[in-house]
């Protein structure tokens, strides 16, 4: 099987030659050919040399268009911090949406304006070039809590589920409506499946994702289906409170972030949905060997059962040695399912 083939039979249910390897690569990826991240982010062509180069060398089954969450509110408008060799970030003190009437302005960026957007459509279109078939190809989009605290502000939406719940709606409704398009995009440009990142969904309570976050992230999840795509959800952070909803989602991938055990997640999830190995990325990975990474990744997997991804928590950190990164290819090639 090549990789893609392997990630779709894991996804369907169906029988594997092993277990598929789908790490997040960004930093990462962009240390591997000697360019500053700055680059990375704002140069397609870039980032699809980075990842094919990363993928070649460790065997990995899937490229990634991921890099950023600031994408979508930069063609919003909003004010984004760009650096020469760290991840872009909207400025929280200067959102966009400071002004909550500012929405009732807002317009719906278009995905192949020319913007960050369109960058990102453009890495997806030269990976269905190059390695159509051959990679599962990933293409990205930010949940409604994450894309709503891009736009807003983290803080002030956190108060406005108390003091404004009406707006937040509307601000969701926008952000889903945009993402939809973002990830249409994607798809026709020649993405496989689309990963979700939704990190800001971790510092909700419970009565709150349920309320708010959920019934989003259910009609996005709903709409990348009716897409014809599969989904992966991201989300970063202590998810243990919010695990229930995660699996009505229906999503074809799951990832878990270390601080949830994967016990847990098990038992609140059921024995269906495929999950990714939660391994701690700098503890775990970066600083640890091969030989306790090995390790961890067998009791991760005895755990998670037989529908299991060999990945990390998160990102694999940028300073990771290649003899750990070869230590989960290697023990994604030498397991079944």
């Amino acid at each position: 099987m090549n990789g893609a083939e392997r990630i779709l039979s894991m996804f369907a249910g169906q029988p594997a030659d092993c277990l598929p390897l789908m790490p997040i690569t960004m930093m990462f990826a962009a240390d591997q050919i000697g360019v500053p991240y700055g680059r990375y982010v704002t140069h397609h062509k870039t980032l699809v040399e980075a990842q094919l180069r990363t993928a070649e060398k460790f065997d990995l089954d899937h490229v990634s268009c991921i890099s950023d969450p600031a994408r979508e509110a930069a063609d919003c408008g909003a004010r984004i911090q760009f650096f020469d060799n760290q991840p872009p970030a909207p400025n929280e003190v200067h959102s966009l949406l400071a002004d909550k009437a500012v929405l009732n302005t807002l317009k719906m960026p278009d995905p192949l304006g020319r913007g960050r957007m369109h960058d990102r459509v453009r890495a997806a279109a030269a990976f269905r070039r190059r390695v159509g078939g051959e990679k599962l190809i990933e293409g990205w989009v930010e949940g409604p809590c994450a894309e709503a605290a891009n736009l807003r502000g983290i803080h002030r939406l956190m108060t406005d589920f108390f003091d404004h719940p009406g707006f937040v709606r509307d601000l969701f409704d926008f952000v889903l409506e945009m993402g939809l398009a973002f990830a249409k995009a994607q798809v026709e440009a020649g993405v496989d499946f689309i990963g979700v990142g939704d990190a800001a969904a971790s510092l909700v309570g419970p009565r709150i994702y349920e309320e708010f976050v959920w019934p989003y992230e259910n009609k996005l999840v709903d709409g990348l289906h009716a897409l014809g795509t599969r989904v992966r959800l991201h989300i970063c952070g202590d998810t243990r409170k919010i695990l229930g909803g995660m699996a009505r989602l229906g999503c074809e991938l799951t990832d878990l972030d270390y601080p949830v055990p994967m016990e847990d997640a098990r038992g609140e999830m059921g024995p269906l949905p495929v999950l990714g190995a939660n391994l701690h990325p700098v503890r775990d990975v970066r600083d640890g060997t091969p030989e306790s990474i090995a390790t961890a990744l067998t009791e991760c997997h005895r755990r998670a059962g037989p529908h299991f991804v060999v990945e990390a928590g998160c990102e694999i950190p940028r300073g990771t040695p290649d003899v750990n990164f070869h230590a989960l290819r290697e023990y994604a090639r030498g397991h079944k399912p």
